[in-house]
């Protein structure tokens, strides 16, 4: 079942001699339970596109159908809500709120949106990240991994259809990143997520069961199975 999708998706910045495309028709489509490493080198689109698949931007044409939603059809408000739901972000800068303590950081996407908290779920979560002992700290007595593991876990949370993670382990050692991509993994597979991760680290891609590499805006030949599927 396809949980994910692109259609003809484009985007471009500027006009006239100006004008550039970050997206030039990129079809794509992932299925329910699926982990995807998105890999190309930087300014070939791949943050651009996670930003269109993700609803934080909108295309200059094209569609993308989350859970069988066609997200760009909806008014700026109803996407907020819809995105709030339905997509979990983790970003390279980790962007936890500083004088939220880490479970207040865990829990504040399902607050936001009125929900109650599903405390077995979320004390699971920390448990599977290793986060018990630090749930009382502010986020700038944690080292970047153990951000990245709040972020993670934040993500989680609100159990979203999909996660994307847009460069997660770029500001951390390369110890720390296999860490962190490994708990990615195990995260997904525990909750049945949804992942789609871009990356410019061939290493760190090789753990997706699928891998699109896209170039100059477009997914180019070179998609590969991993031998899990």
């Amino acid at each position: 079942m396809t949980i994910l999708s692109a259609t003809e998706l484009k985007k471009v910045y500027g006009s006239g001699e100006n004008e550039v495309h970050a997206l030039a028709g990129v079809d794509l489509a992932v299925k329910k339970g699926e982990f995807v490493a998105i890999v190309g080198t930087s300014g070939s689109g791949k943050s651009t596109l996670l930003h269109m698949l993700g609803g934080l931007d909108r295309p200059t044409g094209g569609s993308v159908t989350v859970d069988g939603k066609d997200i760009f059809t909806l008014k700026d408000e109803a996407l907020t809500i819809f995105r709030r739901r339905k997509i979990g972000f983790v970003f390279q800068s980790y962007n936890l709120v500083p004088v939220l303590n880490v479970y207040e950081n865990i829990v504040l996407p399902v607050q936001l949106d009125g929900g109650s908290i599903d405390k077995e779920y979320v004390d699971n979560i920390i448990e599977t990240l290793g986060l018990e002992s630090k749930l009382d700290n502010l986020p700038n007595n944690l080292s970047g991994g153990q951000q990245q593991r709040v972020a993670i876990a934040r993500a989680l949370a609100s159990k979203p259809a999909i996660i994307l993670a847009d460069e997660p382990t770029g500001n951390l050692d390369s110890r720390t990143s296999q860490d962190v991509l490994g708990l990615l993994k195990i995260t997904s597979e525990k909750y049945h997520q949804t992942m789609v991760m871009i990356t410019h680290n061939e290493e760190i891609a090789q753990l997706a069961d699928r891998i699109i590499r896209i170039e100059d805006g477009q997914i180019v030949n070179g998609e590969k199975e991993t031998a899990d599927n």
